[in-house]
């Protein structure tokens, strides 16, 4: 895995992209390798004594936008392993330490073989721009107790998120939670009072 040399404004995000060795019989890749990821320490990971424990994969169908998710005790790796996704991610750190701050966004468009880290406090999403396949780990085994998040068209946050075309009305196919999200505000509301 090698690092992407644009990288991100986000503290502790990392782009890279995947090495595909590749012959007439096939092909090889890497998915991950802790010594190329590097140690995740706290201010990388967003909390103490990370380490990977879970895997998964999603499948989306084009025009299908997960999220925006949110978690206080998990880092993510994503990887690409087939299609095209705009990933958008939202550092919402400033917004919980001072709520008049404004959240910080960073979009992307992902290819297969590209990868990335996404720390503690920063909300994700991700608009699947073809039929995607996207491996992820995590730092937390899920339990559902972490699962927080806050809506994919907030106007206070302004994720530049494309017409779908797959749809009548332009807008993404979205699961029952996330069409019920709260606004950024609401959430940094209840966090704080919580």
């Amino acid at each position: 895995m090698s690092p992407d040399e644009a990288g991100s404004r986000l503290r502790g995000v990392r782009y890279g992209r995947l090495n595909l060795l590749a012959d007439r019989r096939g092909s090889f890749v890497e998915i991950w390798r802790a010594s190329g990821l590097g140690e995740l320490g706290e201010e990388e990971a967003g909390l103490p004594g990370a380490r990977f424990v879970q895997a998964n994969i999603s499948t989306s169908a084009p025009g299908v936008l997960r999220g925006l998710h949110y978690h206080r005790r998990q880092l993510d790796y994503w990887t690409v392993v087939s299609g095209r996704a705009l990933v958008a991610l939202i550092d919402v750190r400033p917004v919980l330490a001072d709520p008049a701050a404004r959240a910080l966004v960073e979009t992307r468009e992902l290819a297969e073989g590209e990868t990335v880290t996404i720390p503690t406090g920063v909300a994700h999403g991700f608009l699947a721009l073809e039929r995607l396949q996207l491996l992820y780990l995590v730092t937390n085994e899920y339990d559902g107790s972490d699962e927080l998040g806050f809506a994919w068209d907030d106007p206070a946050v302004g994720v530049p998120w494309p017409r779908i075309a797959e749809t009548p009305d332009g807008r993404p196919i979205l699961s029952d939670r996330d069409r019920s999200n709260p606004t950024l505000m609401e959430l940094v509301r209840g966090l704080r009072l919580g």
